[in-house]
């Protein structure tokens, strides 16, 4: 029996098809029922003032962005103290450039109120 160019495309399709029906049927099994949610008491017995899944007040937002600026600065910091002694004043030059950018940042949105809850 000869071989034609075409029987490794068909292969293909026929695994990715099946591969596709089975991903399908898993998800069909595997699928959560939708039922409203019963809430009971959580945090610490307490009934519930909101449904837990609603928004965040936008007064969190600015203060997540600060947030994650001192995070993506402890990011830096840990391997910048790894190359100090090798570097040198170049490096220290650096972190604190680094540090007065983000003093800065810190300086503006404290001045924008972002810290004010009221």
């Amino acid at each position: 029996m000869r071989s034609t160019a075409w029987e490794p495309v068909a292969v293909l399709l026929a695994v990715v098809v099946g591969g596709v029906l089975l991903l399908h049927g898993v998800g069909v099994a595997m699928r959560a029922v939708r039922e409203p949610l019963a809430t009971g008491p959580f945090s610490g017995g307490f009934e519930p003032r909101e449904h837990p899944v609603s928004r965040f007040h936008v007064r969190w937002y600015p203060v997540t962005m600060v947030f994650l600026a001192f995070d993506m600065e402890m990011l830096f910091m840990y391997p910048w103290t790894k190359v100090v002694p090798e570097i040198g004043t170049s490096a220290v030059v650096e972190m604190f450039l680094f540090l007065g950018i983000l003093l800065a940042g810190v300086g503006y949105a404290w001045r924008e109120g972002a810290f004010r809850w009221t």
